[in-house]
């Protein structure tokens, strides 16, 4: 307790009003432990000495005597790029000689130093100050600076690049918003306030790797980073090999060298793991992989995330402009059969919004949508559609995706909606990824994959705002659109927990998109193979692994 009391004493010395806010609501109770470490990692309190409040591991030196970690890995649907990353392959691959700013850790959903040592906002939350990490270089010997973090995000703002981020950084931080006042201190000048703004630079956004302000060409050709790994091999369609960075500025890899092996189905990389060709399995799904899960040659390893899939309703057009449509849709499913059938029970039922029940912001009071089937026919009828009505489902062949539309497909069916499938392939369903050249955002109906993130804020915003560059559904909700920018501003949890709820309440009755469950993420190992950590946005850390 009277360390406890050190630490808070030290944040009152050194903080600032906003940091001492969120203490004192802790204190009186409005806050709970989990509330803390959420909030108060993305203000800084880490850098206040506040690590202790969160009980954090410390760095342990690890021995090991493996000289390869063996990795089966889905096959990369494009060049590696942290530009232009958008597939669920190069997050693992970018973060093996990539860093960020911040790394987000999934377990406890907060924020923790990388190559910056600190952050804090201004008063309004319009201004973000980062300290960076002295002593730290590039592997090509060049030293990180301010300089550095300032074109890598001048890159990514950039709408001409080509940026996989703009959707992301959107109405937050634009080109030239990111400036350095020194060698060390980087300063982030937003578009509007926002409570969120770590998370942004975090490795929550992939597209975030630190890059060498003169970095040109082909990323792959260099995977020029700071990391604890540089690139040994890269072979497109058929692998990499990374070995140890020797001149790392943290802790050095214990295991010398890291070897994955891409595969373009999980059916052989399941093949390879029993093959013993691979040690580590990534983006494993419970369906289809049955032989692993109770076999003790075999470890799995789960953490609860916000990876959900979206099933989008064009409400501009067609049958589905009647939200009276989308909610007979929403209604003729059994989610509770989902996630047992579909995942293996590796997952959590979803309310049709993205507020995952890992978000501290996440309201449970809002009532969970049941199977009605019934109820479901009422609203069809009532709609016009007593006799049904046909649609088309587009969507991409990736994991259990193409069995979850087949089971939505049954489920309209018992409410008299014929829907026809349309299975493509990633590359097919994203196309050029605008509008007019997408079939994902151009189909009256569809279903995408989004991957894990530690804050809400980009599921609400460019899938779902007004002319967002996601919004596949097209929804255009004025009152939405005001609640959304209302939470991003706020810096205040208790605020923000009260938006949240009108949100998950307005989507529940728009239904522009329906979210069936919130999927864990699983990665699998031998059972002899220890100190294998991973990221829900599917970064993988194999550096202090060991074999048993």
């Amino acid at each position: 307790m009277n360390n406890k009391r050190n630490l808070f004493r030290n944040i009152r010395d050194y903080g600032d009003d906003i940091q001492n806010h969120v203490v004192d609501e802790f204190l009186a109770g409005r806050l709970s432990r989990r509330e803390l470490l959420r909030t108060g990692s993305i203000l800084g309190l880490w850098t206040l000495g506040g690590a202790g409040l969160f009980n954090a591991p410390s760095a342990r030196a690890a021995t090991s005597s493996v000289a390869t970690i063996r990795v089966g890995h889905p096959m990369p649907s494009g060049a590696i790029d942290p530009l232009t990353a958008f597939d669920v392959a190069s997050p693992a691959l970018l973060n093996q000689s990539g860093e960020y700013l911040v790394n987000a850790n999934s377990e406890t959903v907060s924020l923790q130093p990388a190559l910056a040592s600190s952050w804090r906002p201004n008063s309004s939350g319009t201004i973000w100050t980062f300290k960076l990490r002295s002593g730290v270089r590039f592997q090509n010997g060049q030293p990180l600076t301010a300089a550095d973090v300032v074109a890598t995000f001048d890159r990514l703002t950039d709408p001409d690049t080509g940026s996989a981020a703009l959707g992301t950084f959107k109405g937050v931080l634009s080109k030239g918003g990111t400036q350095a006042r020194d060698a060390e201190t980087v300063e982030f000048h937003l578009e509007s306030p926002n409570g969120s703004f770590p998370w942004y630079v975090s490795s929550d956004t992939v597209n975030a790797v630190i890059l060498p302000s003169n970095f040109k060409g082909a990323y792959e050709g260099s995977f020029i980073g700071t990391g604890p790994y540089r690139i040994e091999h890269f072979q497109p369609r058929v692998g990499a090999s990374f070995v140890r960075n020797e001149s790392y500025w943290g802790q050095k890899a214990s295991v010398p060298r890291v070897e994955f092996k891409f595969y373009g189905e999980q059916q052989g990389q399941l093949l390879a793991m029993q093959g013993r060709e691979v040690d580590v399995l990534t983006r494993f799904t419970a369906h289809g992989g049955l032989a692993l899960l109770n076999n003790p040659e075999f470890k799995i390893l789960g953490t609860r995330s916000s990876t959900h899939r979206q099933i989008h309703m064009r409400t501009d057009q067609g049958v589905f402009k009647d939200k009276r449509v989308r909610q007979a849709i929403a209604l003729s499913l059994d989610r509770d059969a989902m996630v047992r059938g579909l995942l293996g029970g590796r997952g959590v039922v979803a309310n049709d919004n993205p507020f995952a029940p890992v978000f501290p912001t996440f309201d449970p009071s809002i009532p969970q949508k049941p199977k009605d089937v019934n109820g479901a026919k009422a609203l069809l009828a009532a709609a016009g559609f007593s006799y049904g009505f046909s649609t088309t489902l587009t969507t991409e062949s990736f994991l259990e995706m193409p069995d979850l539309a087949v089971v939505v497909q049954n489920a309209a069916k018992s409410i008299g909606a014929n829907i026809a499938l349309r299975v493509e392939s990633q590359e097919a369903y994203y196309g050029k990824g605008v509008t007019g050249k997408s079939d994902w955002l151009d189909s009256p109906m569809g279903m995408t994959d989004y991957g894990h993130r530690g804050v809400p804020d980009s599921f609400l915003r460019s899938p779902l705002m007004t002319g967002g560059a996601w919004n596949a559904a097209h929804f255009a909700n004025p009152q939405y659109d005001e609640l959304v920018k209302s939470y991003m501003s706020t810096l205040e949890v208790q605020q923000q927990k009260r938006i949240a709820g009108r949100i998950e309440r307005l989507l529940a009755d728009e239904t522009p998109v329906i979210i069936p469950y919130f999927a864990d993420s699983l990665v699998v190992t031998r059972a002899n193979l220890d100190g294998v950590r991973f990221s829900a946005m599917a970064q993988l850390y194999l550096d202090q692994a060991k074999f048993a």
